[in-house]
């Protein structure tokens, strides 16, 4: 019997992409995937591994190369192409439809009816469930979409690519948004598909994921494949230096802090749940920060962290309780009112809440300062000093391409979007700077710039609130920590007292 594993299921050879704006994307790239594997793409923030995949699925057209699907040479237009050779895409930002049912969004557009041409429902959730039984991809096919957690609605996202007959299952940054628990639930789901016969490219940057999920990967730079290698046989540091093309600190170096006065408290927060009175989001929370100290917050999602961020910048009503900030209180002040009091915040989804994606970067750098005299009089904007404003931000930052002031934002990176982000942020010069989530999405050379960025804006005398789900980024970053659970502070610790063990116990509603 053939051994599957030898079997090269997708080659892409030779692939150049160049756009109008951005440039040379893709520059004689090549990749080589074997059937049944898992296999990870790794590079940078606009390395060009996205674009590849999308190249693969036919969202976007190549300018030369060829592709291979099953040693057979093919040409993919569009994504209709792409899943007829049995190409399946999950993206990083789901394609659902927030109000129909789990069900109906994996069967949209690959409805079966009965033969009186009526959707046949019963037909449809059999077939599903056998997907769900053969690859323990468990999901309630009847709950809406808007109801169920971002690692259920990845199932979903699966299920649809399996439903449609995928063979080949492309995953783009498939952990971005899940918790620790559900990443070790997605590798299984990946092994198990993988077991099976189906061949996974994941588009990642996590480097620890990569390890404990893939066969293979295969490193990019500035759209030249660099290397393929043997994951089981190469370190963590190897894939760095390979992706980024210099040595990388994994680890955050930080001088001990140097507490100054308390800058900001929570005292006694309470909040209630809107849509079921008499349960409290968040319970009696008290802590405070004090000038030069980053204070992280270390929680499962869903633990009471949204509504913490939300009702200090003022998008969340509280119940009783305080916010103040040097000694001031804003509990249910207006956004703008609490903005003015030097408070800025990195949010959690930069696309939801810090962006608009179809403004230029230039406006998107003084959402919050257009109307300062600096930037507008007489009810004009003064795009020359917006522009001169948003390129040191650029420079800054290293954000790429460098001339991309006047570029709607959606055609950058996301890594380069987030920096976009953080140097507005950090150019308010706040005395409070909440970062929650500052590193989701980004490649490993970015996050060590974000963090490197948070430790001198600590050593500044800044305070920092660190909300993150990335358990290494909280106990390398924090001079103090608090571990949220069910709304409630659990415990807090200083920095070196506790194990990652520990803290991922106490996240999980455990004793010590």
């Amino acid at each position: 019997m053939q051994d599957t594993k030898s079997q090269i299921a997708v080659e892409m050879k030779n692939i150049y992409k160049t756009f109008e704006i951005n440039g040379l994307a893709l520059e004689n790239a090549s990749l080589k995937v074997k059937k049944g594997t898992v296999h990870a793409l790794l590079g940078e923030n606009g390395a060009g591994k996205t674009t590849m995949m999308n190249i693969l699925y036919g969202l976007c057209g190549k300018d030369a190369g060829e592709i291979y699907i099953n040693g057979e040479k093919v040409e993919i237009k569009n994504p209709h192409d792409a899943i007829s050779f049995g190409i399946g895409m999950v993206h990083q930002h789901f394609k659902l439809v927030e109000n129909f049912t789990v069900a109906q969004n994996i069967m949209l557009g690959e409805e079966q009816t009965n033969k009186f041409g009526i959707l046949d429902l019963n037909k449809i959730k059999e077939k599903i469930n056998l997907l769900i039984e053969k690859y323990g991809l468990k999901v309630d096919l009847d709950a809406k979409i808007e109801d169920i957690s971002v690692g259920m609605q990845q199932r979903v996202e699966i299920l649809k690519m399996l439903y449609r007959g995928a063979e080949f299952l492309i995953l783009d940054e498939p952990t971005a948004v899940l918790t620790p628990q559900e990443t070790d639930d997605l590798i299984k789901i990946m092994k198990k598909l993988s077991e099976s016969g189906k061949t996974i490219i994941i588009i990642t940057h996590k480097l620890k994921e990569i390890k404990n999920s893939a066969e293979y990967c295969t490193i990019i730079r500035k759209g030249k494949d660099i290397d393929t290698v043997l994951v089981k046989d190469t370190s963590e540091n190897t894939l760095a230096s390979k992706m980024v093309g210099r040595e990388v600190n994994l680890k955050v170096y930080k001088e001990k802090a140097n507490f100054g006065e308390v800058v900001f408290s929570v005292e006694n927060l309470t909040i209630e749940d809107d849509r079921n009175k008499g349960k409290n989001l968040l319970k009696d929370l008290s802590f405070e920060i004090h000038k030069g100290e980053i204070f992280g917050i270390a929680g499962v999602d869903g633990n009471g962290q949204k509504e913490l961020v939300e009702a200090i910048v003022g998008l969340r009503k509280i119940h009783t309780g305080k916010i103040k900030i040097n000694k001031k209180e804003i509990q249910n002040k207006k956004t703008r009112e609490i903005i003015k009091n030097k408070i800025a915040i990195i949010h959690e989804d930069r696309q939801k809440r810090s962006i608009i994606l179809d403004m230029t970067v230039a406006e998107n750098a003084v959402l919050e300062k257009y109307r300062d005299s600096e930037f507008s009089s007489k009810k004009f904007l003064n795009y020359k000093n917006i522009n001169k404003f948003t390129k040191s931000i650029i420079y800054e930052y290293d954000i790429n391409p460098k001339n991309s002031e006047k570029m709607a934002i959606k055609s950058l990176s996301g890594g380069n979007q987030q920096k976009l982000v953080i140097g507005r942020e950090i150019a308010k010069e706040p005395d409070l700077l909440i970062a929650v989530q500052p590193t989701r999405g980004l490649d490993v050379g970015a996050i060590e710039y974000v963090h490197k960025i948070l430790v001198q804006e600590r050593d500044k005398g800044k305070a920092i609130l660190l909300i993150s789900l990335e358990l290494d980024e909280i106990l390398n970053l924090s001079d103090t920590l608090a571990v949220i659970y069910n709304g409630e502070i659990t415990r807090k610790f200083k920095a070196g007292e506790v194990s990652e063990k520990t803290v991922g116990l106490l996240m999980a509603g455990g004793k010590i």
